[in-house]
């Protein structure tokens, strides 16, 4: 018998939604949603969404306040329903790192709700004149900061989304339509009433409304959805490749896609080993089933004798199972590595988003074979450099095309709240029309005001 991974089974299941169909694991709590309920959550949010652009900064950070407040005060009830989520994904044989996205426990709801005040802290950029200038004929024109509209964001096992989200779209004016996955229904569910209680407090259920739901655990609506352009402005998905190949082919509304974090660090030999070692452990070891998690680290030639088989032992005592190249294959041996903790590296290596504790490492020629092997194999996510060498830092900087890079910083920095966004809506690695991690500002769009005298086009 064939054995099939669970990130197999689930891409296969976006495939066959893809060619019309075929069945779904579904959980036992099955609830569904038909196409006039989905169209009629569509509508009410979109009509929520134009009362919500007209909120002042104070109304909606009283509103973010009591959804924090909120969210700590429901943390049993969210995290008893993100235990029967746990529970189901173990069942279903989820591996590892996607059990570690979907769970939950007290630190992580304090920091969701965190996440939510920072927001409050972050300047509202709603309304924002941006520039203004003066034409020849008095005409004064303006670029004036708005809302997208409505925003639908399709996620899968990583309910801290859910909120992420919502906090971000109410602070930038947006309306927002959450669909979740499957796995994690019943913490996205507690979730949901958390916001929505705390909006109600501090806003009018009219503009409450704004913070829209999909109720249901069926796939299929994810299409249905993606059809709904004259009430939904863009789409963000947020999961497997499956996932964001389906929406990207099929959307009728525009997207912003991330597709996968095949990020890379550079080792270049004039680093101090100190750093070395905690910016590599760091970025592969720290939390390895995220996106921002390094999946491949290269050594420039003169970074050999001074970290390689160094660095390989840090990583195999840490628990990394390593693909190696050739050169590298030889400094384990050296290095008397437990040969069980590496094997020789193949091309689909580099292409690979472990999304575990496993890494492909090579030695390469320079700096530029390095940003060269980045432009082949990365996804434009996140890149970093290890030197002491300004120069080379700066090269590295210019040279990388990918929407984060980091000198002498680890990759796991690459997320909103760590540079400052207070939270993310998603990392796009597309440039139209936001690059890297998406927060407040990047939820807006500007329109033309122009202010003029009576003037008339002659």
């Amino acid at each position: 018998m064939i054995k099939v991974s669970p990130a197999a089974r689930r891409r296969e299941g976006w495939t066959r939604m893809a060619h019309g169909g075929g069945t779904h694991e579904m959980p036992d709590n099955k609830t569904s949603m038909n196409r006039e309920e989905l169209t009629d959550l569509a509508r009410r949010v979109q009509r929520a969404a134009r009362r919500l652009a007209r909120q002042t900064s104070t109304r909606k950070n009283a509103a973010l306040s009591a959804i924090a407040t909120t969210l700590r005060r429901r943390t049993r009830e969210i995290l008893e329903a993100n235990a029967r989520d746990v529970e189901r994904a173990l069942e279903r044989g989820r591996d590892d790192a996607f059990v570690d996205r979907l769970r939950l426990d007290t630190a992580r709801i304090d920091k969701m709700a965190g996440d939510v005040e920072a927001v409050v802290a972050l300047p509202d950029p709603i309304g924002r004149v941006d520039s203004m200038w003066l034409r020849p004929n008095g005409l004064k024109v303006g670029k004036k900061r708005i809302p997208l509209g409505v925003v639908a964001i399709i996620y899968e096992a990583r309910p801290n989304v859910t909120s992420d989200a919502a906090a971000l779209c109410l602070k930038s004016g947006n309306g927002v339509i959450l669909k979740g996955g499957s796995d994690a229904i019943d913490s996205n569910r507690a979730i949901y009433r958390a916001l929505r209680e705390g909006l109600c407090q501090a806003v009018d259920p009219g503009v409450a409304d704004a913070i829209g739901f999909v109720d249901s655990t069926e796939r299929e609506l994810v299409g249905e959805l993606l059809r709904l352009e004259k009430h939904i402005d863009v789409v963000i998905p947020r999961g497997g490749k499956g996932l964001i190949r389906f929406v990207h082919e099929h959307s009728r509304i525009p997207v912003i896609k991330h597709d996968e974090g095949v990020c890379h660090v550079v080792v270049e030999g004039t680093a101090r080993p100190t750093m070395v070692d905690a910016i590599v452990l760091n970025a592969k070891t720290q939390r390895p089933s995220v996106c921002n998690a390094a999946e491949t680290v290269l050594f420039l030639e003169n970074a050999v004798e001074p970290h390689l088989a160094r660095t390989l032992r840090r990583l195999a005592e840490a628990g990394v199972h390593m693909y190696l190249c050739p050169r590298c294959l030889e400094a384990a041996a050296e290095a008397g590595l437990d040969p069980a903790a590496f094997e020789a590296a193949a091309e689909e290596h580099f292409h690979r988003e472990f999304l575990g504790l496993e890494l492909a490492v090579r030695v390469v020629d320079d700096l530029d074979a390095a940003v060269d092997h980045i432009a082949e194999y990365g996804s434009r996510h996140t890149e970093a450099i290890v030197t002491e060498d300004y120069t080379l830092s700066q090269h590295f900087v210019d040279a990388v095309d990918s929407s984060c890079v980091m000198v002498n910083a680890s990759t796991r920095f690459a997320d909103g709240s760590q540079l400052g966004l207070g939270a993310e809506i998603g990392i796009s690695t597309t440039r139209l029309h936001a690059y890297g991690p998406m927060g407040i500002e990047e939820l807006t769009t500007t329109k033309f005001v122009v202010f003029g005298e009576g003037q008339v086009r002659t």
